[in-house]
C-alpha cells in the first residue's frame, strides 16, 4: 500500500505542518474543514506544498517523524527543491498519487 508524507504551509515561509497518510486527497480535505488537527485549523495551515510517496506505511511514518525533528531551514529547503513557487499542490494531487 502506498503511503504519503506531506507538508502544509499557511503561506510562503509561514507556519508548517508535517503529516503522513494513506490518502492525501481525503486527509488534506479533512484538514481544510477542521477535522483531525487542531493545530492546522488554529493556524490556518491549509496549502499542500510538499508531497512524497512511500511504498510502505512504516517508511512514511518514519520519514514524517524525521522531518518533524528537522530544523526549519531544512524543511524550507526540502519544499523549495520540489516546489520553488510554493504552489498549493492540492489541485494537482491526482498527478502525484501512485495507484
Amino acid at each position: 500500500m502506498t503511503a504519503y508524507v506531506y507538508i502544509l504551509a499557511s503561506r510562503r515561509n509561514g507556519t508548517l505542518y508535517t503529516g503522513s497518510c494513506g490518502d492525501p486527497g481525503v486527509r488534506i480535505h479533512q484538514h481544510r474543514i477542521g477535522q483531525g488537527s487542531e493545530f492546522v485549523w488554529k493556524y490556518r495551515v491549509f496549502n499542500l506544498v510538499w508531497l512524497e510517496a512511500h511504498d510502505r506505511t512504516a517508511h512514511a511514518i518514519l520519514r514524517e517523524r524525521r522531518i518533524k525533528r528537522w530544523n526549519r531551514k531544512w524543511k524550507l529547503d526540502l519544499i523549495e527543491a520540489q516546489n520553488p513557487q510554493w504552489r498549493d499542490l492540492y489541485a494537482e494531487l491526482n498527478d502525484w498519487l501512485v495507484f
